[in-house]
């Protein structure tokens, strides 16, 4: 049997494998998992393409741009002790950021935020911070859909940015965000907790020195104690990132300023 031959047996049995998993919803321990999501998942981006009322979906990283802005994003909350922390060390600096806001915890503490949100930005992570990528497409949209309402019901605000979980992002995500009109935002640069457990300094340091214009930053307002190096950090990466000259926005205005337009951002 030639190369050409066996590719050929290959790539057929490779079909036949991958259709007996479509049917029966195994997979053989050489697949490389044991068993897939209970619902499907894994949906193709092009699965279901009843499901798109909007061209398209902008997954974003960063944007390129030469002005020197940056967004920073808190990812989980509202959560009873972080989220407040947080808050105020925003209101003290002056500077406005993205909350990525679980509906459930929105649900249960939206007195944490309430009042508190006017320089800020609000997205959806999802309802109960499941990973979407192991979702077929009419879960994720159930898990977006209730948080969306629920961010209009306890903040008034209506979303336009979602983040999945974990940054897993399947072909069912982009589904259900290309339905919802929502643009994907991923992160740049990210907190770094355990390396740089009980010195919130140096997560300081590591942060002024690392970020590009255009950066979008990952934190979170919510966890543990791990969270903390962040919270107690937060005004030292304000002032260094102020010293090198950068000025703070929402992912929406990041977003404006990558597309040739001037944001508003908070003043130096």
């Amino acid at each position: 049997m030639n190369r050409r031959t066996l590719l050929r047996t290959a790539l057929a049995g490779a079909a036949g494998v991958a259709a007996g998993v479509a049917g029966t919803r195994e997979l053989p321990s050489w697949f490389g998992w044991d068993q897939p999501p209970v619902r499907g998942g894994y949906a193709a981006a092009a699965d279901d393409l009843t499901a798109i009322k909007h061209a398209d979906v902008a997954i974003r990283y960063r944007v390129e741009t030469t002005e020197p802005v940056v967004a920073f994003t808190f990812d989980d909350g509202p959560a009873p002790q972080w989220t407040p922390m947080v808050l105020d060390a925003l209101e003290a600096a002056g500077v406005p950021a993205t909350f990525f806001m679980v509906g459930q915890n929105l649900a249960d503490h939206a007195d944490l935020v309430r009042g508190r949100l006017a320089r800020h930005e609000v997205g959806n992570h999802s309802w109960s911070h499941a990973d979407l990528a192991t979702l077929d497409l009419q879960d994720v949209c159930d898990e977006l859909d209730r948080t969306h309402e629920a961010i209009k019901q306890y903040t008034g605000r209506t979303a336009t940015l979602m983040r999945p979980p974990f940054g897993h992002l399947g072909g069912s995500t982009a589904l259900a965000a290309a339905r919802a009109g929502y643009d994907i935002v991923l992160w740049s640069e990210e907190m770094h907790e355990i390396r740089y457990k009980n010195d919130p300094a140096a997560q300081a340091r590591f942060i002024v020195d690392a970020v590009k214009p255009g950066d979008i930053i990952l934190a979170h307002d919510a966890g543990d104690d791990r969270r903390l190096v962040t919270v107690h950090g937060l005004a030292a990466m304000f002032d260094g990132l102020r010293r090198r000259g950068f000025r703070f926005v929402t992912v929406s205005e990041l977003i404006a300023v990558g597309a040739g337009g001037r944001s508003a951002a908070t003043p130096l």
